[in-house]
């Protein structure tokens, strides 16, 4: 049976746009493969279920093919299959749309530094994602 590290297949099925990003996102604990947390180094078969925290949404996949070198999108489609439930696809809509004015700044405060941007997405609770 064919295996792959789970970071190195969450990048090349696009899922990810760098290996370092699926790297770090499974060391954060925020990759589930099974139902248990997966190291960088775990293995991925076909058959498996992830469960992937990213942006603020819990994506679930079915493996269903293995690869290791990063395809182009069509081709990566058909490594896995979503199996993410409809309400979280829908939370989105129900979360943010319509519920709330644009956010703005005080005029000449200029831009948000790192430490401002790091607060905002602390409140918003981005932080963990």
């Amino acid at each position: 049976m064919i295996e792959t590290r789970i970071d190195k297949w969450l990048w090349a099925t696009r899922i990810f746009k760098s290996r370092t990003q699926a790297n770090t996102a499974t060391k954060k604990g925020h990759i589930l493969l099974n139902g248990d947390k997966a190291k960088p180094s775990s293995t991925v078969k076909e058959g498996d279920e992830l469960l992937v925290k990213k942006n603020g949404y819990n994506y679930e996949f079915r493996v269903e093919k293995i690869i290791d070198k990063r395809v182009s999108a069509t081709i990566a489609v058909n490594c896995y299959k979503n199996i993410t439930p409809e309400d979280e696809l829908r939370k989105f809509d129900t979360n943010y749309i319509g519920k709330g004015k644009i956010e703005t700044r005080e005029k000449g405060l200029g831009r948000p530094t790192k430490k401002d941007r790091r607060s905002l997405d602390e409140f918003k609770g981005w932080d963990e994602f």
